[in-house]
Formats: C-alpha cells, sequence, structure tokens
C-alpha cells in the first residue's frame, strides 16, 4: 500500500512522457518524476523511492532520501513562515516539511532549527512537523535492554547532562560527567543503555560496558595512535584533561585500554608518553 513518509520497493509499471510509473502489490500507482529516471530504466524494473505528497496534495516518489521519515525524531531548519505555520527544510528537492502552528511550542524563527518528530495526519494523510514529542515519545512501555545499542537524537541539555529521543520512542539521559567528547544539541549519535530505573528512566551511554567497552577502547587508541605517527604524549601520569582532550576517553577507560595494549605488547609507556612497538 502507498503511504506517505516512507521509503517502499516499487515496480516500474508503465513509462509516460513525465517519468515513470511505480506500482506497488495493489497496483497503486505513483509518479517518478523524469529528474530521478535514467534512459536505462524499464518496465518491470524495481525502485527503492521515498513517497510524499506534492504541493497540490498527489502522492509522488524520489530517489532522495529525505533527512526525516515517518516515525523519527530529527532536528531540522526553519526556511520560511506564514501565518499557518512554518516550513522545515527537508532535505527534498523542492519540497519542505510543514509544522502547523498547532504543533510549535514556544517561538519559532526562521533560520534556527528544532527537534521535531514527523507523523502522517490521520486526516489528510500528509507527513507532518510537530515539536510536541510527548505525544510520541515516551517511557511508559520500555522496548529496550541494558546493554543494547541505541540510535540517539540530542533533544536539549540540562546541567546533569543531555536528554535524548532513543530509537525514536523513548527518552534518555547521558550525564555530563560521562561524556568526553564535544555533544550539541540535534546531533545523532549511536549509544547504549546503561541502566533502566524502576520508575522507567533510561540512562545512556556513548560507550559499551565491560569488557567488550575496554576491547574496542584499545582499538580506539591504537588507531588513534597510528592517525598520529605511532606516539602521543599521554600515560599513566597525564592530567584526566588532557586525556579527554587528545582521545575522548575518561583517565580510567584510556587506562584500561592502555593495560589492554600492553599485554598485547603492541605498544610501550613510561608514564608521560606512549609509543607503538616497532
Amino acid at each position: 500500500m502507498l503511504k506517505a513518509g516512507r521509503i517502499q520497493q516499487l515496480t516500474v509499471s508503465r513509462i509516460s512522457d513525465y517519468g515513470l510509473y511505480l506500482a506497488d502489490e495493489e497496483q497503486q500507482e505513483v509518479l517518478l518524476p523524469n529528474r530521478y529516471t535514467s534512459l536505462t530504466d524499464k518496465v518491470g524494473d524495481r525502485k527503492e523511492v521515498f513517497v510524499y505528497h506534492d504541493s497540490e496534495n498527489r502522492l509522488v516518489a524520489t530517489t532522495e532520501t529525505p533527512l526525516l521519515k515517518a516515525g523519527e525524531a530529527g532536528y531540522l531548519r526553519v526556511v520560511d513562515k506564514t501565518a499557518h505555520g512554518a516550513f522545515l527544510d527537508w532535505g527534498l528537492h523542492g519540497k519542505d516539511l510543514f509544522l502547523p502552528n498547532r504543533n510549535q511550542q514556544g517561538g519559532i524563527f526562521v533560520g534556527h532549527s528544532y527537534v521535531v518528530y514527523l507523523y502522517e495526519d490521520s486526516v489528510t494523510g500528509r507527513c507532518v512537523a510537530t515539536c510536541k514529542l510527548k505525544s510520541f515519545i515516551d517511557n511508559e512501555i520500555i522496548t529496550v535492554q541494558p546493554r543494547q545499542e541505541v540510535d540517539l537524537l540530542v533533544a536539549s541539555e540540562s546541567p546533569i547532562g543531555y536528554r535524548v529521543v532513543v530509537d525514536n520512542r523513548h527518552w534518555g539521559m547521558i550525564y555530563r560527567n560521562q561524556i568526553f567528547r564535544p555533544v550539541a544539541v540535534g546531533d545523532r549519535l549511536r549509544g547504549y543503555v546503561s541502566r533502566i530505573t524502576e520508575d522507567h528512566r533510561i540512562d545512556i551511554s556513548l560507550r559499551q560496558q565491560g569488557y567488550a567497552q575496554v576491547k574496542d577502547a584499545a582499538d580506539e587508541l591504537l588507531q588513534l595512535l597510528r592517525d598520529n605517527g605511532g606516539e602521543l604524549p599521554l600515560g599513566d601520569g597525564s592530567d584526566p584533561a588532557e586525556v579527554a582532550r587528545l582521545t575522548q576517553m575518561s583517565k580510567k577507560g584510556f587506562k584500561r585500554a592502555l593495560g589492554v595494549l600492553l599485554k598485547r605488547g603492541a605498544v610501550e609507556t613510561d608514564g608521560i608518553r606512549t609509543r607503538i612497538k616497532e
């Protein structure tokens, strides 16, 4: 079934002067305009396309990949405003995403970016954005587990850290004292569920826990050494802030990674400098 806001695999059913008509399994058709086709396209070919409504409310297909699909949260820039709402850069040629006035929170300004959620309007079937994420993001029924790798969108900053959208469906928190790399609102990251509390709070770490974390950190440190000519001005005696600046690791994480490399015989250190063994 053709539905707006989704990437679908469709079949070329016929060719017209305006482009290719693609059909789903129910033989519903949608136009893929000429700008997205080639002379080698033929009837029967399979095409992966994104389907959305054009300015005349007709379903149309594109081979472009939007910045946001239905059921996803993202950080989009406002490109225009009218009396009815704002329009967001969606990453599609000639088509912006509508953010109605009713879905806005606080002031919305052209040129600024905001965290929004994209959903399919139940009345019109069109893709619409909203700043009111609570209707779509919640922790009532947790669908992730501790140690699970998850997709993250940084939604807001607070004194204790960063609130993140987890897998487009839950709220999580990355605590400031566990961050050793630059993080900003709007960033898309990969992270790991470190804890789920009894009151359904989800704590997130940007690094794996346990041995897997140490092994990955050791591999990252070895690559960092290679990228810096085989040597870094760091060792057991280095300042934690300097370790974080150069490696984006905590001092504790760095020492564990260094310990793994020393056991492998891959590096040597004098306490203030570490180099790859020749």
